[in-house]
């Protein structure tokens, strides 16, 4: 994106705005390198084989290559880092360089961090060198965006966000939250995800996963009447926000405008989303009552739709009860048909794929949607990738737990 210092004129100044991007993801890690193969429709699930319970299991999943080392890194301590700490080190420092914070300057930056399962990770790690942490388990190691705020430096105040798949739309509303408050001069907001075996195999006896082994790019087929689990993704991607007075004073890019967030919850089962739309379809209502804005004017959806039975044909039954007799014309896609599913970090990748859109106004498709299911009646976006204008996006993620939130990103032009 080219740098525009009229981009924000008819944005209010009060604004919260991304002027930063940086990517790990199984489809790149870079803005580029992951706008093309989106684009394309490139699936990037492969086989694993895991021996679960002495049974050879043979699983799809969406890996993200080793993160480049950053260019102020000595190459061996930056790969001594734990992989998380990897991602998060790669992507923090390319949206902080991305926005034109490097050097620092003496800002103060935040770090927002959706991510889950830190300390099962640390133990699951110590246990293949040989430890028995996960018997006598440590907690007094720094949390992941301790160990972050030190790597990248920064000295404003940082957390972690724990809502399972809807982490880091929390963490963007708690970042737009603190730069509201006056409590960070920028932000950092994102997620981060990591797949360890023990994960895969919590998941495959959830029977959560796919099972089309010998076909691993088409897997993940969200909406699809022959979908049958969901494909596991890791990597991670974070986004520098800040006020659109502070973009703007000192003459930053902005991708866009974070405009809006809702979030409700199902209370109803631990892993089951609920059969009633009507909590999920009240995340979405609330979320385009913050954005001040009315249902037909979304130009696309970035669904959550992982590629289960359950879950998507829910999903499907919500966004009706919201767009109502707009729902025909209102594109809807998913992009875990190409990346997998990244649970902390998917709602962080797929506000990604909503800048894409808006970058290149074009609609990113669902693959392997060959035979829609019939539940799942929406205006689909089936293999390729489609050109429309894009101003106004929104992107769902629901959590275990029926944890459902909502972004809405607004187009800075």
């Amino acid at each position: 994106m080219q740098t525009r210092k009229d981009a924000i004129v008819d944005m209010n100044e009060d604004a919260v705005v991304i002027t930063g991007v940086g990517a790990a993801t199984p489809l790149g890690s870079d803005f580029a390198t992951f706008s093309a193969n989106l684009l394309a429709g490139k699936s990037a699930a492969r086989l694993v084989t895991d021996l679960q319970a002495g049974v050879e299991v043979r699983l799809p999943i969406c890996l993200a290559d080793d993160p480049p080392v950053p260019a102020n890194w000595d190459a061996a301590a930056f790969r001594a880092l734990p992989r998380s700490e990897q991602f998060v080190v790669w992507c923090g420092e390319s949206a902080l360089a991305d926005a034109g914070y490097s050097p620092r300057d003496g800002q103060r930056i935040g770090l927002v961090l959706g991510s889950g399962g830190e300390l099962l990770r640390r133990w699951e790690g110590n246990w293949y060198l040989g430890g028995r942490e996960v018997y006598e388990g440590r907690t007094d190691l720094p949390t992941l965006a301790e160990a972050a705020m030190q790597h990248l430096k920064l000295t404003g105040p940082g957390t972690t966000v724990a809502a399972a798949c809807a982490s880091a739309n929390y963490a963007f509303a708690q970042a737009r939250r603190w730069i509201e408050l006056g409590l960070v001069d920028v932000c950092l907001a994102g997620g981060v995800e990591t797949v360890t075996p023990i994960c895969r195999s919590a998941f495959n006896n959830l029977r959560a996963l796919s099972r089309r082994a010998d076909e691993p790019e088409r897997a993940s087929r969200p909406f699809d009447a022959g979908r049958d689990g969901f494909v596991m993704g890791e990597g991670a991607a974070l986004f520098l926000v800040e006020s659109a007075r502070h973009a703007h004073r000192r003459g930053a890019r902005i991708y866009a405008e974070i405009a809006g967030f809702g979030a409700s919850s199902d209370a109803f089962h631990m892993i089951i989303p609920s059969s009633d739309p009507a909590p999920a379809a009240a995340a979405m209502q609330a979320a385009l009552a913050n954005a001040g804005i009315q249902p037909h004017e979304v130009d696309y959806v970035n669904a959550h739709a992982t590629s289960t039975p359950v879950g998507d044909k829910g999903e499907a039954r919500a966004l009706k009860s919201v767009f109502g007799g707009y729902t025909a014309r209102i594109p809807v896609s998913s992009t875990k048909s190409m990346t997998g599913h990244l649970l902390s970090a998917a709602a962080a990748v797929e506000a990604l794929a909503c800048l894409v859109a808006m970058d290149h106004q074009q609609i990113p498709p669902t693959i392997n949607l060959d035979n829609p299911d019939p539940d799942c009646d929406l205006c689909h976006v089936p293999h390729l990738a489609i050109s429309r204008p894009v101003n106004l996006a929104i992107s769902n993620s629901f959590g275990f737990g029926g944890s459902n939130t909502t972004l809405v990103l607004r187009r800075a032009a």
